[in-house]
């Protein structure tokens, strides 16, 4: 059996309340300030090996009453609708109807290939240079879109990514690369990047180890200054659960600056 379209309409439009009524069930259930129950998150693919893998074990030794249900995915998510209680994304594609918090400070991206690439095809000296090189393009899942590389002018101080500016010095830009690979694996992209097929666009600490290694060598860093990292969010309207809050509070503790 399925759904009638006014069936589908009409769930759609409870789906909401059903949320908040689940919240507050799982919530008498944990017994007060006492984490338990399954706590689903979603987080894009770059933050695996970066953020969650290291600290997963400690987090699930430390809640055992915990069940983590990672999503893992690019695209922003409806968290109510889609059932899920926080989601770890950058801070500039957030909704404004959402509460954020800062994990980690600012990032900054990199353009990197290999020693053997640049021997071959030389080093890009301008962005725009990049239309003459092959590059690696990223997909967003949901969307389809391709990511267009962003950059800012070297004049550019205290901005935001997307075209905001924070002041009168410049502002950010993008560039449409070409390249033989398309994926929403960032994996994928470094490893063709690695072989010497192509240059990638990366959050700098996903081939830190490369380059400290050799095996990926840096352009253009003038043109990439630091950006607002990520944040984890979940809707405003949502009263923090235990769980959420142990996991909030322990990824905080992880990313906190040491002195």
């Amino acid at each position: 059996m399925g759904l009638t379209e006014a069936g589908q309409l009409f769930l759609e439009r409870i789906a909401p309340a059903l949320a908040e009524i689940d919240g507050a069930v799982e919530a008498l259930r944990q017994h007060g300030d006492h984490p338990a129950g399954t706590l689903r998150i979603t987080a894009p693919h770059s933050l695996l090996d970066q953020l969650i893998a290291p600290m997963l074990g400690d987090f699930l030794r430390a809640y055992p009453d915990m069940t983590l249900d990672l999503v893992v995915d690019s695209a922003l998510t409806d968290l109510v609708a889609e059932g899920i209680d926080a989601g770890i994304r950058l801070g500039e594609r957030l909704a404004r109807d959402v509460v954020a918090v800062p994990l980690g400070g600012p990032l900054r991206a990199v353009v990197a290939g290999s020693p053997a690439y640049f021997a071959q095809h030389g080093r890009p000296q301008h962005p725009r240079d990049l239309q003459q090189h092959a590059c690696a393009r990223f997909r967003y899942s949901g969307s389809g879109a391709i990511y267009r590389w962003e950059f800012a002018h070297k004049s550019s101080v205290g901005k935001s990514r997307g075209g905001q500016t924070s002041g009168q010095r410049g502002r950010w830009f993008e560039i449409d690369v070409t390249g033989p690979l398309i994926t929403n694996e960032p994996t994928l992209q470094i490893r063709a990047a690695l072989d010497g097929l192509l240059l990638v666009h990366a959050l700098e600490p996903m081939v830190r180890e490369h380059i400290a290694a050799g095996h990926l060598q840096t352009v253009l860093d003038a043109w990439l200054p630091p950006f607002d990292g990520f944040y984890l969010y979940y809707p405003s309207r949502l009263q923090v659960p235990p769980k959420l809050r142990a996991f909030i509070e322990f990824l905080r503790e992880r990313l906190e600056p040491s002195a």
